[in-house]
């Protein structure tokens, strides 16, 4: 990761992060840099908890690390000073959540980055608005990004055995 005499980290983000808007409410630094892919890691739905409730309603996304695999998702940058409040937006302070520091692939060669993974995983399908948010029609992370819509997916396995591993496209 880059540290202290950047002022900056890398972020590899996935699931609902791969928002914009939704990662710079509590971490106004973020800025978009580039697409990459996690090898040997999927993408699940679940809870850290078997029957909690949440403010999505349904199952989040973690990485599980599973050799063969892939995902897709957006290198953020920010600032040394907003690592605090995304380990906080991604319950590390609560233990829903631990770090990981991971080599990510991308076309600027590989990058070492700050991601998490969901701690006591318990599979749970994510809601409708999850989904939305998460993997949906968004053209606004960056100028070379867009997503297929995911409005057909009804479970797990096909979510993270066809479109989310295939979520990202870069139009160059």
């Amino acid at each position: 990761m880059a540290g202290a005499t950047s002022g900056l980290f890398m972020y590899f983000a996935f699931g609902s992060n791969l928002l914009k808007e939704r990662l710079q409410l509590a971490n106004p630094s973020a800025t978009f840099y580039t697409t990459g892919r996690l090898k040997d890691y999927e993408l699940n739905f679940g809870l850290w908890e078997k029957h909690v409730d949440n403010a999505w309603h349904g199952g989040v996304a973690t990485i599980e690390y599973c050799p063969g695999a892939e995902v897709w998702g957006v290198v953020w940058t920010l600032r040394n000073e907003n690592l605090t409040s995304l380990d906080n937006q991604e319950g590390v302070n609560t233990g829903n959540y631990s770090p990981l520091e991971v080599s990510v692939e991308t076309d600027k060669g590989m990058i070492l980055c700050r991601t998490y993974q969901m701690n006591n995983f318990h599979p749970c399908p994510p809601s409708p608005q999850y989904k939305q948010v998460s993997a949906c029609e968004h053209t606004n992370t960056g100028p070379e990004v867009t997503y297929l819509s995911c409005q057909s997916c009804t479970c797990n396995k096909r979510i993270t055995n066809g479109l989310l591993t295939s979520l990202v496209f870069l139009l160059n």
